[in-house]
């Protein structure tokens, strides 16, 4: 029988050590990349990659409607996800990697049991669509942003929305747990980030800056820098423990699609709507350029180890780079 009860926050989080320990610092960052293959996965644009916690395998949406787990290195289908009616936005990993939370056009947020590709909940709330979601570390709890200017916490056990965080004036683009923890971030097109308890849906801090829609924000694996890109192609980044602006950098006019940081924390990756994956190396400050894709690059993410990356085009392709 399931478990109706609601779940609880937990109150100290202590952070589990990942099984691909993070990079030392004094190691050199990688920027070297070289396009090594193409998996053509989708017949439309690819909107969001996700990482398995632990294995080889790397979850690509896309705005067909589906999803796909895809083997590495080798680009192999394992299981393909039918159910959603509009195109996907995004996913995300449970944390032990046996479930997939995936957002979509179609309003609503699914979660999915990988082993067979099968549908095991529909979470329906949302009056618009859906942008982005997160697991909570503790896996009880998935987090959405969307179009409705909301975001909203989904209690997995019980079933039922938590919770409704009001405040963003523009449609909610991102939304991302901070590691371990019970905050959340959020980056809207009204142009600001909000830091929130997820607890009480209290909204503790905005951060302004941009000065246009924000397209993407996510923290360091650590959790002590932010970075946030909008669609004007700006990148910044944001010391989380003090919520201040450390740097911005410009590499528009076209859009920054995502960004997302290397398991050391140390380079940051953003996908541009140019086609070029541009990398941050946070220490010198200088940027690096990956140029394969020949039309708008949506999304992109590192592998664990660093020692590849894989970006997702408009093409319907995935680029492998080591």
């Amino acid at each position: 029988m399931k478990n109706r009860k609601d779940s609880k926050f937990p109150t100290d989080m202590q952070p589990i050590p990942n099984l691909y320990l993070y990079k030392e610092n004094n190691q050199p960052a990688k920027f070297d990349y070289k396009l090594n293959n193409v998996f053509r996965l989708h017949g439309l644009p690819v909107s969001c990659l996700a990482i398995h916690p632990r294995k080889d395998i790397l979850v690509s949406c896309g705005e067909d409607h589906v999803w796909k787990l895809v083997g590495l290195p080798k680009g192999n289908v394992l299981v393909t996800g039918f159910g959603h009616t509009d195109w996907l936005s995004h996913c995300c990993f449970h944390p032990n990697g046996n479930k997939l939370a995936t957002s979509s056009g179609d309003t609503t947020v699914k979660l999915w049991d990988l082993s067979k590709g099968s549908c095991i909940l529909t979470f329906e709330g949302h009056s618009h669509a859906v942008w982005s979601c997160t697991w909570h570390s503790c896996g009880d709890f998935v987090a959405s942003s969307s179009l409705d200017t909301t975001s909203k916490i989904w209690d997995v056990n019980s079933e039922r929305c938590k919770g409704t965080l009001y405040g963003h004036t523009d449609s909610v683009n991102s939304i991302e747990f901070f590691p371990y923890s019970n905050t959340l971030l959020t980056g809207s097109a009204d142009k600001s980030l909000s830091v929130w308890d997820a607890r009480t849906g209290k909204c503790e801090q905005t951060l302004y800056g941009h000065m246009h829609s924000i397209n993407d924000a996510t923290f360091t694996p650590r959790g002590h820098i932010i970075a946030s890109c909008d669609s004007c192609g700006v990148t910044k980044l944001w010391d989380f423990r003090k919520l201040l602006p450390i740097v911005s950098i410009d590499s528009g006019p076209s859009p920054g699609n995502e960004v997302n940081f290397d398991s050391s924390g140390r380079v940051l990756a953003q996908a541009s709507g140019s086609g070029i994956i541009h990398l941050l190396d946070l220490k010198s400050g200088q940027i690096h350029k990956l140029i394969g894709h020949e039309n708008e690059a949506h999304t992109v993410v590192f592998s664990h180890d660093g020692e590849s990356l894989f970006s997702g085009g408009s093409d319907g392709t995935v680029q492998k780079w080591s």
